[in-house]
C-alpha cells in the first residue's frame, strides 16, 4: 500500500508528524444459514477489544477496521435465534484474516423455524453491501424518507396498492420525530413489486423537505396512533378505508379516542367519530374480514377476535353496532365496576358475541379470575406450550385464514416469559377464528431483546399459503441494561415462516 507524504499536526500542543495512508478495500464476510445459504441479517461479529460490526440486510459485513487489517482477528458469532458452535474454551466464534478485498463466509444454524429475511425500515438497511460495490434489491437502500426508526406496522391493500402505516417515527436532524402516524406505499408483487422474499420498495408521504410527514394530524398533546384498518365499499362501490385512533400521554393513559377515514383528496386520515376515553368496542388490533349467517363482518384481532361490526360503512360509523365477544351478561360494562358473568341453567359459561357489552380477552379473563367471577377450567382464550404443556399469556400478534393449512393461523407474542419479557413469538392454528386454539410452537425466540407486535401479511403468502411472511418490531423496550442494536433498533424486521416444516406439528 502506497502512503501519502507525512504532515505534520498541533495535538495538546505538542507537535507531532503522521503518516496518512490511502484508504484500503473492506473485508466482506457473509454471514449465511447452514441450511438455506440465504445472508443472515442482525449477526454481531464482535473483536476480542469489544468492537461489534452487525450484518446489513445481505448478511453482509463490510469490515475495514485500521490496525486490524491484514491479519488474525478473532470474531465472537452471536445473533438471535441462531447458533455458533463453541471451541474447547466455550467461545463462539471464528478468527478471520482481515485481508482487503478477501472474502469470508461465515456458516450459522437456525434455531428459529421462523427465517429471518430482512430489516424493512430505518437507515443503512444495505449499508455493507452498498460499501462492497453491491446491488441492492430495493431502490432505497440507505435512507427512505429520511426515516431512522419506525414502531409498530399496520398493512392494508387499499386502491390497489399496499398502505403501510406506523406509529412513532424517529428523523435524523433531532431526538425528536413524528408522532401522528407515518405512512407510506408499496405494490403488490402480482402488481410489479419485489417479491416479499427479497425486500419491499417503500414510497413514503413526504413532505417539501423530503421527510415522513405526519398521516394522522389530530391537534392535542401526546402521540396518535392508529389501528384495525378496514377497506370496504359504500352502496355506490367505492373503496373506503377506516381505522381507530388513539391519542395517548403515556403508553397507559388514553387522551382521546375515535374512529377516522382516509381522505384520498389531503392524503391522510381526518376524524369521523368520537368516542367516550372508556368505550372498549371499537376497532382494533387487526382487521380481518369474514363471512358468518349470510353476513360479512370485521373481526377486530391482537391476536384473538374480542370485537366484530358490520363490513359496512354505515355499520362501522354506527357505535351501537360493535360486538363484543364475551362471557359477561348482557350489557354489562366493565367500567361501571362489578360486571356479572352470564351462565346458563347448567351454571356453564355463556360466550357469544353480544351487542353493547364489553369484550373479554386474555388480560380480562385473568382479572375475572382474581375477582372469582370465573375458575381457570372456564377461560376460553387459553393457548399451551406444545412441548410443555405450560400455559403461554399471549398478548397481542394476528390471524389469518390460511388455505395450505385449511384453518386459521396465529403469530402471537407472548408477555412476560421466556429469555426476554416480549421476544417470543409462537404459532398456533385453529378451525375457527374464536378458536379453540391448539398448542403453540415457538417460531421466533430473542436473547434479552423485545420483538413486539408482530402482524401476517397475507398479501405476500406465496404457495398457496405455505410460505407466509410476518414482521415485528425490534426494540430494547422493557428490557433493561442492554445497549440498542445500531440501526436495528426500535425497527421492523421481516420473517418468513413454511408452513409444511414438520416442526410446525402441533400434536
Amino acid at each position: 500500500m502506497r502512503c501519502a507524504a507525512p504532515r505534520t499536526l498541533l495535538l495538546l500542543g505538542v507537535m507531532v508528524g503522521i503518516t496518512p495512508c490511502a484508504a484500503s478495500q473492506p473485508h466482506r464476510i457473509t454471514v449465511v444459514d447452514a441450511s438455506t445459504r440465504r445472508g443472515i441479517p442482525l449477526v454481531e461479529l464482535t473483536t476480542t477489544n469489544s468492537v461489534t460490526f452487525v450484518t446489513d440486510s445481505a448478511g453482509v459485513v463490510a469490515f475495514e477496521e485500521p490496525g486490524l487489517m491484514d491479519r488474525r482477528v478473532h470474531l465472537r458469532v452471536r445473533s438471535h435465534g441462531y447458533r455458533f458452535p463453541e471451541d474447547a474454551f466455550g467461545f463462539a466464534g471464528v478468527t478471520v484474516h482481515t485481508l482487503p478485498g478477501g472474502e469470508t463466509t461465515i456458516e450459522m444454524e437456525r434455531v428459529n423455524i421462523a427465517e429471518r429475511l430482512y430489516r424493512i425500515t430505518g437507515q443503512g438497511i444495505y449499508r455493507d453491501s452498498v460499501l462492497l460495490g453491491d446491488t441492492p434489491p430495493i431502490a432505497e437502500p440507505l435512507l427512505n424518507g429520511q426515516v431512522m426508526g419506525q414502531d409498530s406496522a399496520q398493512a392494508v391493500v387499499y386502491e390497489g396498492k399496499i398502505h403501510w402505516f406506523w406509529g412513532d417515527t424517529s428523523r435524523p436532524s433531532y431526538p425528536l420525530g413524528i408522532f401522528e402516524v407515518s405512512g407510506a406505499t408499496s405494490e403488490l408483487p402480482s402488481g410489479g413489486g419485489l417479491d416479499p422474499g427479497l425486500g419491499i420498495d417503500l414510497t413514503y408521504f413526504v413532505d417539501e423537505g423530503g421527510l415522513s410527514r405526519p398521516m394522522c394530524p389530530i391537534e392535542g398533546p401526546g402521540p396518535v396512533w392508529i389501528s384495525g384498518l378496514m377497506v370496504t365499499e359504500d352502496e355506490a362501490g367505492e373503496a373506503r378505508l377506516f381505522a381507530h385512533f388513539a391519542r395517548v400521554r403515556t403508553l397507559g393513559e388514553l387522551l382521546e379516542q375515535g374512529i377516522v377515514e382516509h381522505s384520498d383528496q389531503e392524503q391522510c386520515f381526518e376524524p369521523v367519530v368520537s368516542l367516550d376515553l372508556d368505550e372498549r368496542l371499537h376497532p382494533h388490533g387487526h382487521a380481518v374480514r369474514f363471512e358468518e349467517g349470510g353476513e360479512e363482518w370485521f373481526l377486530f384481532c391482537n391476536p384473538f377476535p374480542t370485537v366484530r361490526v358490520g363490513a359496512r360503512p354505515e355499520a362501522i360509523l354506527d357505535t351501537s353496532s360493535y360486538e363484543g365477544f364475551t362471557c359477561l351478561a348482557p350489557g354489562q360494562r366493565l367500567r361501571d365496576g362489578d360486571p356479572a358473568v352470564e351462565r346458563d341453567e347448567d351454571g356453564d359459561l355463556v360466550w357469544d358475541w353480544k351487542p353493547d357489552t364489553d369484550p373479554i380477552g386474555p388480560a380480562e379473563q385473568r382479572d375475572l379470575i382474581t375477582a372469582g367471577l370465573i375458575s381457570t377450567e372456564e377461560i376460553w382464550w387459553d393457548v399451551r406450550d406444545a412441548e410443555t404443556g405450560d400455559r403461554i399469556a399471549i398478548h397481542a400478534g394476528s390471524i389469518q385464514p390460511n388455505d395450505f393449512r385449511g384453518r386459521w393461523v396465529m403469530i402471537g407474542e407472548q408477555i412476560f416469559g421466556g429469555p426476554s419479557l416480549l421476544g417470543e413469538i409462537w404459532y398456533s392454528e385453529a378451525d375457527s377464528p374464536l378458536g379453540p386454539w391448539e398448542p403453540a410452537r415457538r417460531i421466533v425466540t430473542h436473547d434479552r431483546y423485545s420483538f413486539y407486535n408482530p402482524v401476517h401479511h397475507p398479501f405476500f403468502d406465496q404457495e398457496g399459503g405455505r410460505l407466509i411472511y410476518f414482521e415485528g418490531t425490534h426494540s430494547t423496550f422493557l428490557v433493561e441494561g442492554i445497549c440498542p442494536t445500531p440501526r436495528y433498533d426500535y425497527n421492523q424486521i421481516m420473517y418468513r415462516l413454511d408452513l409444511g416444516d414438520p416442526r410446525l406439528d402441533l400434536n
